[in-house]
């Protein structure tokens, strides 16, 4: 039995008869015509068909010009398409996202197909237990004001940021290859940093340096990387492809954890009606090429993702999917203390909460905005409100960061 990919879409068209138009793209996207082909080559083709699974068509009561849609699902026999994401997407949406305006919203990929894909080599599961931490959402914060910055500015930036009680030190996405942090210079100089924190804290920490160059020195670099100390990597995937990530992420050499950048995907899932849905964007397609952890808009803070689309986000890295480990959900751009009961309200605990300028910008400096959102993970997961945790001793870095942002429960 043939295996199959069902791909969904969403169509919009004012007049179109959209169980033809659901007809013309199984067909065009496969053997390209069927009508006017003699029975025997049918019998032979028949195989590689797509097939419609549904059509479903909505017309609001309060219709208004270029709303009326219909969601199209067809499958797309195995047969047609190698075991890669370029080669399923290409055919499910190569030419096809040229057609007017109509959005890839889902894929359900086969048994047959996920079985090339090894998924996230530690997952959400994995990360946790790296850090040694099971009973609450992490906490990582990111580099600022890294262009420019010299080795030793990286470090005391790095080593501020991890006496603050952070999980995770993430490279910002935009620190490529240059004179003054090169990659293994830097590596070797934050992971000191890491142990000298650790003797002070405690705590194990994950740091995921940014992963660049071109696409054919990707893995060459990563090695590298984890030669000099590297614990985590942070990759840019949709400037690189998925195909990309996979490479990476199902070599034995490169055996540490890589967290996913959104980069590039404003350009693909914001729009009604064109492009790749968020969650398959940023949530099956991220979890199927391995990523561990997945960064994306948040619902809250300063690139704003809706809520709804947000929370399938995370339930596409989480929930079941054939044989893969769950992604760690990483919600991110302008978080601060004040939005952590929320976060934890709509997440739960498999989460990471992720901090830049929230942990930077802190009145009493870096160290105190790490305390703050670990004070306030832990006043959210206790169900005591933040200001009430704050009027208790020691937790001046919650006081101060309310009294800066505010608190939104």
């Amino acid at each position: 039995m043939i295996g199959h990919c069902i791909a969904t879409y969403r169509a919009y068209d004012d007049k179109a008869d959209f169980n033809k138009k659901a007809q013309g793209i199984a067909v065009g996207l496969t053997v390209g015509s069927w009508t006017e082909m003699p029975e025997a080559q049918k019998q032979h083709m028949e195989k590689h068909l797509g097939k419609v699974v549904s059509v479903q068509v909505h017309e609001p009561a309060d219709l208004q010009p270029g709303e009326r849609y219909a969601d199209i699902s067809i499958a797309y026999p195995d047969i047609n398409f190698s075991r890669d994401i370029p080669a399923l997407l290409v055919t499910v949406f190569g030419k096809l996202s040229m057609d007017g305006k109509i959005k890839l919203i889902d894929l359900e990929v086969s048994e047959s197909f996920a079985s090339v894909f090894p998924g996230p080599k530690y997952g959400l599961e994995g990360i946790r237990n790296i850090l040694g931490v099971h009973d609450r959402p992490l906490l990582m914060s990111i580099f600022k004001s890294v262009i420019g910055y010299d080795l030793p500015n990286l470090q005391e930036q790095f080593y501020r940021q991890a006496l603050g009680g952070v999980d995770l030190i993430k490279d910002d996405e935009i620190l490529f290859e240059n004179p003054l942090t090169p990659l293994e210079k830097r590596v070797e100089a934050c992971m000191e940093a890491a142990r000298k924190a650790e003797q002070a804290t405690g705590q194990k920490l994950l740091y995921a340096t940014n992963l660049t160059g071109p696409t054919s020195k990707l893995a060459e670099n990563a090695r590298k990387a984890i030669a000099a100390g590297a614990n985590a990597l942070l990759f840019n995937v949709l400037a690189y492809g998925f195909d990309a990530l996979h490479e990476l992420s199902s070599d034995p050499s490169i055996n540490v954890p890589i967290a996913a950048h959104p980069a590039m995907a404003g350009a693909l899932y914001p729009s009604q009606h064109y492009g790749i849905s968020a969650p398959l964007l940023l949530g099956k397609l991220m979890r199927l090429a391995g990523a561990d952890l997945v960064l994306f808009p948040s619902p809250y803070g300063s690139v704003v993702m809706p809520k709804e689309e947000n929370l399938a986000v995370q339930k596409a890295l989480i929930n079941d999917m054939h044989h893969l480990k769950a992604s760690f959900p990483v919600p991110s751009a302008g978080i601060h203390p004040g939005l952590v009961p929320l976060i934890i309200g709509d997440f739960g605990l498999d989460v990471v909460v992720n901090a830049g300028g929230g942990i930077h910008g802190h009145p009493l400096g870096t160290e105190a905005g790490g305390q703050a959102f670990r004070q306030a993970i832990t006043a959210a997961m206790k169900g005591v409100s933040l200001r009430d945790a704050a009027s208790q001793p020691g937790h001046e870095p919650l006081a101060a960061a309310i009294e800066a942002w505010g608190v939104r429960e």
